[in-house]
């Protein structure tokens, strides 16, 4: 403690004296200023130049377009829909893709009956196919709609003399969307080597849950490799036009609970170019989203270029299904979309967590569930938890044998000498003091893993309970405008709740601590006792964007720790207790051969440190003698 006071002290002390005049400061802020207009010139020329480039290419695409497509560059766009009890989405005439997406029966954050996915705004799809003497763009024609239904539309641009261009659409019963496209009579305008075109699909993810910022922490564009395994861009930071060195089969424009995806039956090629942008926080949107690449073409138009579009919830087990229904006949693994954390967290989740979740759900309210959840996860545990305490409460009722034990080793050069006496004197009584560390570390996977799987989980998304409104976002008692650093716009009760019931567990565990420590052990225990407490309040500028669902089970959770450890407490006969430990050593004792283990290592350990300490001793009176 003396040496981080004094390292502090002496930091503080060097940052005055190192800090510049008010000559030195004023020319560093003018420096700074000039600095900052220069780079903002600079970056405002390059995004005119970019601008630029973007509005070139248009043109250029829009002219070789017009080389082929006379009678279909001009025309009244209009919009088409296709729609079930799940879906309605909008295809436009012009560009001949799907200008709008609603998934219906699920609530927004302005209480809107149906979520907009995206809208024509923000969201473009390009295809590009480059003939011999041109580039036809897809977002350049308008096409004729016709054989339209509710689930099917085929339209059709018209390049005259037999050639044209033909997309055909199929939704199916929830939401998943077939497209297909093919060209017809356009053979030789294309190179005989012509395998491949361009796609190039860009969009502006939506904020669609109250809380910007924990909201953000699980939007981010994810790719799948046709190898396996799910990748994903920067949740946080900026990455354009990151190249993917994989074959790759579906790309998804993700937020937290929703996703629209594009899956190529023929995949999408190496080297395709994905792009993150993270927005400003009160502009509606999360991410700019972008991927450029390419995919089979068929220029003899004998075989279409075949893709799939999942625009819907992020639901584990719907997932699943649509990956069945898809008709691909690819390992595609959607359900990646729904983030259970690294492997160990992921099976835990996977194989217990959904199951017990799916279940509960079925008879219990959202919250109930949080709790019933709790409870068997603590009933599971509770064997290694009692385990755990009993070997902390015989290190508790042994304190005094241990204090007289080492009286001996109280300089500071004895410290290794008194921790060898407490280790054997523990060994005479067959206790282990790391017998209560293992168990606590096998529950922490269960801590992470249900951190992993709350926030994902779409069906605590609007869910009420108590005083929470929605159990998948913060639930404010106080709410300002401003943010305020590292607290936000708002206090969190459940993280409040959270954080006492985290004091409160803390409290409970250094009183056990403390309580079975000897000597030095305990005044240290008191100079960390301050650490300890801090923790909770490190929490609560973590957890206070957090969703109310994972705050709620974190106070549930410690609230029934801190009752098992009490009622532990309550229960455990430290008289009785320490009979039987007296009871232990005298059978120790007569029979020393049933020591085996820590204990028998910890005896060996104790009588060689003897025999060392009786030859440093013999050496100590020869050299007297001498």
């Amino acid at each position: 403690m003396t040496g981080l006071v004094l390292m502090g002290l002496l930091l503080i002390g060097f940052s005055w004296w190192s800090q510049p005049s008010a000559e030195e400061q004023a020319k560093k802020m003018q420096q700074d200023s000039i600095a900052a207009v220069t780079q903002h010139k600079a970056e405002l020329a390059k995004q005119q130049a970019h601008a630029k480039e973007i509005a070139d290419l248009k043109a250029k695409q829009k002219a070789d377009t017009t080389a082929l497509f006379h009678a279909a560059l001009e025309g009244q766009a209009q919009e088409v829909v296709l729609k079930n009890e799940h879906l309605e989405l909008s295809v436009n005439t012009k560009g001949g893709t799907v200008s709008k997406a609603i998934i219906k029966n699920f609530k927004d954050r302005e209480d809107n009956p149906d979520v907009v996915l995206f809208d024509d705004k923000v969201q473009k799809l390009n295809f590009i196919m480059s003939t011999k003497e041109a580039n036809i763009a897809t977002q350049d024609l308008y096409f004729s709609p016709s054989a339209q239904t509710d689930s099917t539309l085929t339209l059709t641009a018209d390049a005259g003399q037999g050639k044209s261009l033909v997309i055909q659409y199929r939704l199916g019963a929830d939401y998943l969307l077939h497209m297909s496209m093919k060209v017809n009579g356009m053979n030789g305008l294309f190179a005989p080597n012509t395998k491949f075109m361009n796609v190039d699909w860009t969009d502006k993810c939506r904020q669609q849950e109250k809380g910007f910022t924990f909201e953000n922490r699980y939007a981010t564009l994810t790719y799948h490799k046709v190898k396996g395994g799910t990748k994903k861009l920067s949740e946080a930071s900026e990455e354009i036009d990151k190249k993917i060195d994989d074959k790759i089969d579906w790309v998804a424009f993700k937020n937290q609970f929703f996703s629209a995806v594009m899956i190529a039956k023929h995949d999408f090629s190496e080297e395709a170019l994905m792009t993150s942008v993270p927005q400003e926080k009160g502009s509606g949107y999360l991410k700019a989203y972008q991927a450029k690449m390419q995919t089979f073409f068929d220029p003899t138009g004998q075989k279409a270029s075949e893709f799939e579009f999942y625009f819907g919830p992020n639901d584990f087990r719907l997932l699943n299904r649509i990956e069945k229904e898809s008709t691909f006949n690819k390992d595609l693994e959607l359900q990646r979309l729904v983030y259970l954390g690294w492997p160990l967290f992921r099976i835990i989740n996977r194989w217990f967590t959904i199951y017990v979740f799916d279940w509960l759900s079925k008879w219990f309210p959202m919250g109930v569930v949080l709790i019933l959840i709790t409870l068997l996860l603590k009933l599971i545990t509770y064997p290694m938890v009692k385990k755990s305490y009993m070997s902390s409460a015989k290190m508790r009722v042994l304190k005094p044998k241990l204090e007289a034990a080492t009286a001996q080793y109280n300089k500071p050069e004895d410290q290794m000498q008194k921790q060898q006496a407490m280790m054997a004197e523990y060994s005479k009584y067959g206790v282990s003091p790391l017998s209560g560390c293992l168990p606590m570390l096998i529950q922490m996977p269960i801590w992470i893993a249900m951190f992993n799987f709350v926030p994902n989980a779409i069906q605590l998304r609007g869910e009420s309970f108590l005083w929470i409104n929605d159990l998948s976002t913060y639930d404010p008692i106080i709410q300002w405008n401003k943010n305020i650093w590292l607290i936000g716009d708002h206090l969190s009760l459940t993280c409040i709740l959270f954080c006492i019931a985290n004091v409160l567990y803390s409290w409970m565990t250094m009183r056990q601590q403390r309580d079975q420590m000897v000597g030095q052990q305990a005044e240290q225990m008191k100079m960390m006792q301050w650490m300890m407490y801090l923790m909770p309040v490190m929490f609560f500028f973590m957890f206070n964007d957090y969703s109310a669902g994972l705050n709620f089970y974190y106070f549930v959770s410690l609230f029934f720790s801190a009752a098992i450890m009490w009622t532990l407490r309550k229960t455990t006969n430290d008289a009785k207790l320490l009979q039987i430990l007296e009871a232990r050593y005298e059978e120790n004792k007569a029979n020393p051969k049933k020591l085996s283990g820590l204990a028998a290592r910890l005896q060996a350990m104790q009588e060689q440190q003897q025999e060392m300490q009786r030859k440093r001793e013999e050496l100590e009176r020869k050299k007297r003698k001498l």
